[in-house]
């Protein structure tokens, strides 16, 4: 009978070894991966361009502004009741990319799009006053001649996609935050 008390005593201490040692090497080799899994995250500057806040408050009607989010232009556009009303007119036209004005905007006064042109990511002119704005009032890409209208929709030209709308929303207060 000792003997049998022998052997399940020498299997139980084997068995603590083994999960006892597993243990540790888990933890160890969990302890030593974790800083290479975080060096992957993004850093403090990277984050900190992730989003961008505007006071839309000194944008007067009919001006437009360009800012910087993520390395990229956005246009801001505080339109018109005329542009938007020509842009809601157009909703029914015969567009390349087909969007509503309403799908496009969160608040028909603004418009908030990313400048680069869909085509080969050229700047489009229009945000200047003064600048070619094309045959419907939007943005004029000089390089191959796309036109997008008051929505940033593509009317004309090789691009074949409207101008990206960034994820953005409106704070009360005049406020907008881009990403």
């Amino acid at each position: 009978m000792e003997e049998n008390f022998e052997k399940i005593s020498e299997g139980n201490r084997r068995d603590f070894l083994f999960v006892a040692t597993g243990a540790v090497a888990t933890v160890g080799i969990a302890t030593s991966v974790w800083p290479l899994i975080d060096s992957l995250n993004p850093s403090a500057d990277v984050l900190s361009l992730s989003t961008v806040e505007i006071d839309l408050t000194s944008i007067e009607v009919g001006t437009r502004i360009t800012v910087k989010w993520r390395g990229q232009p956005v246009f801001i556009d505080r339109r018109t009741p005329e542009q938007i009303a020509k842009a809601v007119a157009d909703d029914s036209a015969e567009l390349l990319d087909p969007q509503t004005d309403e799908s496009r905007v969160f608040n028909p006064e603004w418009l908030i799009v990313v400048g680069i042109c869909t085509h080969l990511g050229c700047v489009p002119l229009g945000q200047a006053e003064g600048d070619t704005r094309g045959d419907w009032g939007g943005w004029f890409c000089p390089c191959h001649g796309s036109q997008y209208d008051t929505s940033g929709r593509v009317r004309k030209g090789p691009a074949n996609k409207n101008l990206v709308v960034p994820p953005y929303s409106l704070v009360p207060g005049e406020k907008v935050i881009i990403g």
